[in-house]
């Protein structure tokens, strides 16, 4: 089973859409015993970090979320569900995030379009499972207005270019976590989620 966690998303029924279409068990739920349980956990997202962060801290979730990656349990982060594991955000003033991952959320540079929707290549920095049968340079789907500064450069998995060069994917272990939408990225977005699974598999453990 694949917990897609449930904190008030308003695209998180597209994400259940991409792994049943793939043919994996999964369910959006903010049942804590479910989530703990799961094979895997998923965050997903649209919308301001700081919001996200309380709605998961008014539903007793963030504790959650450190758990499952402390524990090194599978854990995939889509947009906003990346954002949010870093230490602190500039969208809204600076706002403090869940702080799984040391560094920060910052804006884009002035001058561009925001938010960056669209399509846009993601340049692969090292080789992961979940990049399996994926080409380097590939385009996704992104629809954000702020980025991701990992203070670790080796979490970096992978970057994109929109007036500055970014990190568009950040993997550790079994965390797993994207700035671009795979479930709006057609056939190798679902690659993406499809790898995610079947390299997780017989990693669970119950802490």
């Amino acid at each position: 089973m694949i917990a897609i966690i449930d904190y008030g998303a308003g695209n998180i029924r597209n994400v259940l859409r991409a792994f049943t279409h793939l043919g994996h068990d999964a369910c959006i739920t903010a049942d804590r015993s479910v989530i703990r349980d799961a094979h895997a956990v998923v965050l997903p997202g649209v919308g301001a970090a700081g919001d996200t962060v309380a709605a998961l801290r008014a539903r007793g979730l963030d504790d959650l979320v450190h758990e499952t990656i402390d524990h090194d349990r599978p854990f995939l982060g889509v947009c906003i569900g990346l954002q949010v594991l870093f230490d602190s955000t500039a969208e809204g003033g600076r706002q403090g995030c869940l702080g799984v991952i040391r560094g920060s959320v910052e804006k884009l540079p002035p001058g561009l379009k925001v938010p960056h929707m669209g399509w846009n290549q993601v340049h692969q920095v090292f080789g992961s499972t979940v990049w399996a049968e994926v080409p380097d340079g590939a385009k996704f789907y992104f629809v954000h207005s702020y980025y991701v500064v990992p203070e670790d450069e080796s979490i970096v998995a992978a970057r994109t270019t929109y007036g500055v060069d970014f990190c568009s994917a950040i993997a550790r272990g079994n965390l797993f976590a994207t700035q671009f939408h795979p479930e709006k990225s057609g056939t190798l977005g679902l690659k993406i989620y499809d790898n995610f699974v079947k390299a997780t598999l017989g990693t669970h453990s119950r802490h």
